[in-house]
């Protein structure tokens, strides 16, 4: 059956990549559902909700509600909220229902702004697509809302895009990634979404350079190239130096990465130049012609990376431990390179207990 997951995990959808970005930015955040798609955010896709409070609410929608469309019920609910609480906008986030029966997004972002008296992001994602396409949707619905050239370009600042927790899979990534950065140079690191403030997006134009580390963060990079002339580069930050270890283990293999593309490429990147034969990124998750080598492919049913791996003679993969289930027969070996949007572990728990740890 197409998209069935019989062993892997289902992956994060779009409306978690969508809160993931906009989660510490102030915000009252609607996921326009009846509820369970908001319990599977909270309780599963953002690890930051058992340490740190956000404004996540579900508009409790009903059959009638969504078969009537009672927009104004909605509206209402979030007027109330508003008055209760200190914001710095409001965003309409989509699940499959609303989807289904064409629920128009700006419409009601439009109705909910004269009620509240907030901006109010409208991200029409639906729940079918992976978190990525949520992710992306919210970094540009953000920057393209707030973000404004309001002076000088502030020297060795450095923008972060991409780095929600659902792909570095670690909570204390974000600092360990701006200490390896200022060793580097850069005194200014700005990481959006993820440690950072709406503040620090409104003044984004001003930032000498963008580093995106995963796909979701590479639209809104270009789109402030386009308006501000920020530069920008692809890099998944090094976290952990146990790849040279690991590295030397696959001088002359053939290897196969499964990960997202910016991660995969940094990875593969290293390895061959310790010498490793031959390596492939593949992807359930979006796939940038840009970023993309002839060997790469794209996934997208379960059985595709079991007949991948099958077919492939590899003697090395690298991905997360939730892989492992859907190749019981495979006899090469396999390092573990999480990625929290496939498993919903972190770092640091199940997947240290694999063969090795990647990043």
């Amino acid at each position: 059956m197409k998209g069935l997951h019989k062993v892997i995990y289902p992956f994060a959808p779009d409306q978690s990549g969508a809160v993931s970005v906009l989660y510490e930015l102030g915000g009252l955040l609607v996921v326009v559902d009846a509820g369970g798609c908001t319990g599977n955010i909270c309780g599963f896709d953002e690890p930051r909700w058992q340490q740190q409070k956000s404004a996540v609410f579900s508009a409790g929608l009903r059959d009638m509600d969504a078969i009537l469309g009672r927009d104004e019920l909605l509206v209402k609910k979030m007027a109330e909220a508003a008055e209760k609480m200190d914001l710095n906008f409001a965003a309409l986030i989509g699940t499959p229902v609303p989807a289904t029966i064409g629920t128009d997004y700006k419409a009601v972002a439009r109705m909910a702004e004269k009620a509240i008296g907030l901006p109010v992001l409208a991200l029409d994602t639906n729940g079918i697509r992976w978190y990525d396409e949520g992710a992306e949707k919210a970094y540009l619905a953000i920057f393209d809302r707030f973000t404004k050239q309001d002076g000088e370009r502030v020297p060795r600042s450095l923008g972060i895009l991409g780095a929600t927790p659902l792909d570095l899979g670690s909570l204390d990534a974000p600092q360990r990634m701006r200490m390896k950065l200022q060793q580097q140079g850069w005194e200014r690191i700005l990481c959006y979404g993820n440690g950072g403030t709406l503040s620090q997006i409104k003044s984004a134009g001003r930032t000498e350079q963008n580093l995106v580390v995963s796909p979701s963060g590479l639209a809104a990079a270009q789109s402030l190239r386009k308006r501000f002339g920020t530069p920008y580069r692809c890099e998944y930050p090094d976290l952990n130096p146990c790849w040279e270890t690991i590295a030397k283990d696959l001088v002359g293999k053939r290897t196969l990465i499964v990960h997202q593309q910016i991660a995969a490429n940094t990875l593969r990147k290293k390895i061959l130049q310790h010498g490793a034969a031959d390596v492939t990124a593949a992807t359930y998750f979006m796939q940038k012609p840009e970023l993309s080598e002839p060997q790469d492919l794209h996934l997208r049913e379960e059985d595709d990376f079991t007949n991948l791996v099958r077919t492939g003679k590899y003697d090395c993969i690298l991905a997360d431990p939730a892989f492992r289930a859907a190749i019981p027969d495979y006899r090469g070996r396999f390092y573990a390179f999480p990625h929290f949007a496939v498993s919903g572990v972190l770092q640091g728990e199940e997947g240290s207990k694999a063969e090795g740890m990647v990043l």
